[in-house]
């Protein structure tokens, strides 16, 4: 059975590992790229809120690859950190809320009622995919499962973004993040079948 967190941490880190190697060269810390790409997310939102899609798809996607290097920065320069995985961590939340508002604005300008709506749903799926992983492995739990995680969806935005219809994307966000929230909840069931864990 393929094992899916373990196949995108492979494939992030080789697609990140040579921009990595060479920031490590040149002394450049992984909070430093952290911060960077925290600052291009904002940007590309407010640029997606302004009404260039494109633009700020093109954005989202660089925010995204240097996501990836930063974590693949802090192994290959051997300076991971529990500060670094929580900014990171938070950094990835801020950056997600924010291109949720600028698509939300885009479509509020456009008069997009449905598009308004799927922003909604797709910020409440996304808050509960996070928060039933972040839940359950608080409690001692395994939750490293669901076929459409942060990676998914910010990717698939940007595509919707790219090619002019984040409507469409944004219903198959929400569908599969919705999805993964019940794959979520029932292998932390499965789990806890046995036992009985209070609040």
């Amino acid at each position: 059975m393929i094992n899916l967190p373990q196949l995108r941490s492979r494939l992030a880190g080789q697609l990140a590992q040579p921009a990595a190697q060479l920031l490590a060269r040149r002394g450049v810390k992984p909070n430093a790229v952290t911060g960077a790409s925290l600052l291009v997310a904002i940007a590309s939102a407010a640029i997606i809120a302004w009404g260039y899609p494109l633009w700020g798809g093109l954005g989202v996607l660089v925010a995204g690859f240097l996501d990836m290097v930063d974590g693949a920065l802090a192994r290959f320069a051997q300076q991971p950190s529990r500060l670094g995985a929580f900014l990171d961590s938070t950094a990835d939340r801020l950056a997600e809320a924010g291109l949720l508002a600028g698509i939300l604005i885009l479509l509020l300008k456009q008069g997009s009622t449905q598009g308004v709506l799927l922003v909604y749903a797709t910020m409440v799926g996304a808050v509960l995919v996070s928060y039933t992983r972040a839940r359950a492995e608080g409690l001692g739990l395994d939750c490293q499962v669901g076929l459409f995680t942060r990676a998914e969806r910010i990717t698939m935005l940007a595509i919707g973004l790219l090619i002019n219809q984040i409507v469409i994307i944004l219903w198959i966000v929400a569908l599969l993040s919705y999805l993964t929230l019940g794959q979520r909840l029932l292998h932390v069931w499965q789990q806890t079948r046995t036992s009985h864990v209070g609040d």
